[in-house]
């Protein structure tokens, strides 16, 4: 039978559906790149199949085309001629979902390293005197002290923060805070350790240590001697071992 014969049989059969030549072959499928295509396709761009659920075939029909006309994502033979076009084409590739590797848990081994996050307090008194940010022979000895134990680390950084009392107004009491932590940068930088490496940072008075306790203390002097603790230095170090 030529192509010519089966082509007319095939469009008899899709009259006898009640389906038009016009929608019988979809424009929009392509076998090849030659717009021909080896089943009858409805209306709704779906084969058309017999009584007995055969696949209509039309004249342009061949093994080839049928495994290599789409249907989505596999061949339309792999619903129409699952005994001719080759299993592997009409399955799914499934792809193993790896659960991610926990993260390790940090084990603590004989002389390994060791995080070691160090925070000391410098009292002012030791460091400044009263409403000054030049540091005195006792904080320089406390900040050797520092420096010793900053370069026992392999050091990440030093991160220094300078506080004052409730005396003074806002504005300067800041600008006095950051003056003392610079003072102490400048002194561990001295002492060799990375300037890179040292944060500073002023608090003001906004971070008190006495809270209400030196309310209402008078004279003046001894209002300065019970606000000590508040003029401080914090200076916190963070290496490994």
């Amino acid at each position: 039978m030529t192509k010519h014969n089966q082509k007319l049989l095939t469009l008899a059969a899709i009259a006898s559906l009640g389906l038009s030549a016009a929608t019988a072959f979809a424009q929009d499928v392509v076998v090849d790149g030659k717009g021909e295509i080896p089943y009858v396709i409805d209306a709704r761009k779906v084969v058309s199949r017999s009584g007995f659920n055969l696949c209509w075939r039309t004249g342009y029909w061949t093994p080839g085309a049928a495994e290599s006309a789409p249907a989505g994502e596999f061949p339309v033979g792999c619903g129409c001629d699952g005994d001719i076009v080759p299993k592997a084409k009409c399955e799914a590739v499934v792809v193993a979902e790896v659960a991610p590797e926990p993260e390790p848990v940090p084990v603590a081994t004989p002389g390994g390293p060791v995080v070691s996050q160090d925070k000391v307090r410098l009292n002012a008194d030791f460091l400044f005197d009263f409403d000054q940010a030049l540091l005195k022979s006792d904080g320089r000895t406390a900040l050797d002290d520092v420096a010793t134990q900053a370069s026992q680390l392999q050091l990440e950084v030093v991160i220094v923060t300078g506080h004052t009392d409730r005396l003074g107004s806002d504005v300067y009491n800041q600008r006095l805070s950051e003056r003392r932590a610079a003072a102490v940068k400048s002194y561990l930088v001295s002492k060799g350790i990375d300037s890179s490496r040292v944060y500073t940072e002023g608090k003001g008075r906004t971070q008190p240590v006495t809270a209400a306790q030196c309310n209402g203390v008078t004279p003046r002097k001894a209002l300065i001697e019970c606000l000590q603790p508040d003029r401080r230095v914090d200076i916190e170090i963070i290496g490994t071992r």
